[in-house]
């Protein structure tokens, strides 16, 4: 039996679990590479950002407290997670603009951000969906824009694979331990793909990803 009834799976896999969510994820050490995400990224004042996938909030928050004169707008399906992400935003003070919708599809017009960012969140898409995303970002991003996505990445030795295959083993992960993202985020048509640095954690081997969409 499903463990939820959505058409997405929640940010801590059910929503029973959410509130230990974030506590996991700290203790994981996700505000590390989180922290990474958001160096890559150089978000400047006045810049409209889009959070792909924001859960509970918690890149959102960490880039409001960094650059608070920046728009940033919190994507995501899960309506129970951007009601925690809300309270969170409401007790630091932060301005964000929670919306719920889906990556691929997201309800804002063509050329609205200047940044798109997403962490630990295209893992959970399959690949059709993966690729659907990396369209719709490109179509978000003004020319020029770039996007910065944190995500699993192939791993590099034997402990990280047997850590992986301990860890992790929904089928929609492979695309990321294969290493296609780069090479489906070209075919979306983004110019500039790289991979800017991996890590290694507790819960795998993360790489964090930029691309460039078309001037």
């Amino acid at each position: 039996m499903s463990s939820h009834s959505h058409d997405y799976i929640p940010a801590a896999g059910r929503d029973s679990l959410l509130r230990f969510y974030d506590p996991l994820t700290r203790l994981l050490g996700a505000d590390r590479v989180r922290a990474k995400l958001l160096d890559a990224a150089d978000v400047q004042a006045g810049e409209q950002v889009l959070d792909l996938g924001a859960g509970t909030g918690a890149v959102s928050l960490l880039l409001a407290k960094r650059q608070p004169g920046a728009r940033i707008v919190g994507l995501d399906p899960d309506a129970k997670a951007l009601a925690l992400a809300e309270r969170k935003a409401s007790r630091a003070g932060a301005r964000i603009e929670w919306r719920q919708g889906y990556a691929g599809r997201a309800p804002f017009p063509a050329h609205s951000f200047d940044h798109v960012v997403s962490s630990l969140v295209i893992h959970h898409l399959a690949a059709d969906d993966k690729r659907a995303a990396f369209r719709d970002v490109v179509r978000l991003l003004r020319p020029g824009g770039r996007f910065h996505l944190l995500d699993f990445g192939p791993p590099r030795n034997a402990w990280e694979r047997a850590l992986t295959a301990l860890f992790h083993h929904d089928a929609r992960m492979q695309d990321n331990l294969r290493g296609v993202l780069p090479d489906w985020l070209r075919e979306a048509g983004f110019d500039d793909v790289r991979e800017v640095e991996s890590h290694q954690t507790l819960f795998g081997r993360v790489s964090l990803y930029s691309a460039r969409a078309p001037s």
